[in-house]
């Protein structure tokens, strides 16, 4: 069907799914009956409900662990557990820094123009400044 000469424009759906940006942080789901705070699941980790409700986090976060890992590729990159004020923890890629170099307690914030649907959530460091006298 053709929408030339008809006036009429195109319509674009959002998918829903997590996702950040800018403005709204990371989505992320929050059981509604227990009140658990999850990240891409289907069910709820502690009582497998499937009523899941999306909420906004403003994406920042902290490392609780971190290693460097270099499997299926030469290249060594860092993968890191971060913690949420929301409750939840999730294991993405943290950049900003050498991977060696990513401690635990180190703020981050989601990378902007990336999208979690595509693949691994990045995230970056908030403040590079502060291990540099342990060098």
């Amino acid at each position: 069907m053709s929408m030339v000469g008809t006036g009429m424009a195109p319509t674009v759906h959002e998918e829903a799914g997590p996702r950040h940006d800018a403005a709204s942080g990371l989505v992320y789901q929050r059981c509604r009956w227990c009140q658990t705070a999850s990240f891409r699941k289907l069910l709820c980790p502690v009582c497998a409900s499937s009523d899941l409700e999306s909420e906004h986090s403003e994406g920042y976060g902290v490392v609780v662990r971190s290693s460097v890992v270099n499997r299926y590729t030469g290249v060594a990159r860092n993968e890191s557990l971060v913690r949420f004020p929301e409750g939840f923890v999730f294991r993405c890629r943290v950049v900003g820094a050498a991977p060696n170099l990513i401690w635990v307690g180190a703020r981050v914030r989601p990378v902007p123009g990336t999208d979690p649907e595509a693949g691994e959530v990045v995230f970056e460091l908030c403040d590079t400044d502060s291990r540099t006298e342990w060098f």
